[in-house]
């Protein structure tokens, strides 16, 4: 038996509850883990909350971990027990003491590279890989604005794409959290509750604007960040925290300017073979060569719920793990 947050139905961080749940053998082509460190995303808060729809319940949220090997079903060849692991995506279930997953999901970790800290890196990293390499190629001189520069992905993306050439301009929501963007990389950064920052931004990069700009605030904010973007450059909007998006009039984007908008997913990313397997290795070789993503709260399995209500809440900075 093994315990995990199990969930009966959508709603408040108190639905999730502690639940022994027997998993038994992996099968062809599977593996059972023993997890260490699960990380904590905005987007399980989507699909515990039911804006993001769950096909069926009780359900187990959580799409990364980190673990050791217990046992492999028949045909397994690439990782044995034993062997540390780390992973992101689906199958949904990661808020688990152990779960089973299908042996291509997993990642083996280097000796240097602690489960404390991959265990909540793996979506972030990879969402950081997925927007700097995929969204937009991002170079030495590129100007990027990053909002939520205090934040867990907000962090790691500024010390990524500086460690590209970039220039980072980062929000945040206040001006306590000023110094945590500007230890991770960025060259300046503005309150995103201010009404300049857009002309600000454009001021800072050139003159003209930034050439990528990644909103995973959502509400409102998107329909800002057009204004901080140069010509033919892009916003990617990732998240929602701050409530729905309004709808984007096409003809209306950019307010004449020509910009581009993408919805990126790092779960259809780490869905695709090839993209999985190189971003985790891009990302593994940038931690060994010291891009740092800080813990900024951990908390017991069991405590999940706490966890969900602090992230949520926006009293956490940083990445948010669970321990087993």
């Amino acid at each position: 038996m093994t315990t995990a947050m199990m969930m009966a139905g959508p709603g408040a961080p108190d639905v999730l509850t502690a639940t022994e749940i027997d998993i038994g053998e992996p099968g062809a082509g599977e593996v059972r883990i023993r997890q260490s460190v699960i990380g904590v995303n905005f987007v399980d808060i989507y699909f515990r909350t039911g804006l993001y729809p769950i096909a069926a319940y009780p359900a187990v949220l959580g799409f990364e971990a980190a673990g050791t090997v217990e046992a492999v079903g028949p045909g397994v060849v690439s990782v044995g027990p034993g062997d540390r692991v780390a992973y992101h995506g689906a199958p949904m279930g990661a808020y688990a003491e152990a779960r089973i997953l299908p042996s291509e999901r997993l990642v083996r970790l280097p000796a240097t590279l602690p489960d404390r800290l991959m265990g909540g890196t793996m979506l972030r990293g990879l969402t950081a890989h997925m927007l700097l390499h995929k969204v937009r190629a991002v170079g030495p001189g590129d100007w990027i604005l990053v909002h939520a520069a205090a934040g867990g992905l907000g962090q790691i993306v500024t010390r990524w794409a500086k460690r590209l050439g970039a220039h980072v301009i980062g929000t945040v929501g206040s001006e306590g959290k000023r110094a945590l963007a500007l230890e991770a990389g960025a060259a300046a950064v503005l309150l995103h509750g201010a009404d300049d920052w857009a002309e600000r931004t454009r001021a800072l990069a050139d003159g003209q604007g930034v050439h990528l700009a990644i909103d995973g605030i959502g509400g409102g904010m998107l329909a800002r960040t057009f204004a901080a973007v140069r010509p033919f450059g892009l916003v990617a909007s990732l998240g929602q925290p701050a409530g729905p998006i309004p709808p984007v009039r096409v003809e209306t984007l950019g307010n004449g300017r020509p910009v581009a908008l993408m919805r990126p997913s790092v779960i259809a990313y780490a869905n695709d073979p090839d993209l999985y397997r190189r971003g985790a290795a891009d990302l593994i070789a940038a931690l060994e060569a010291g891009l740092i993503n800080p813990i900024g709260a951990a908390y017991d399995l069991r405590d999940a719920a706490r966890a969900h209500a602090d992230l949520e809440g926006g009293r956490t900075t940083g990445s948010v793990i669970l321990t087993v």
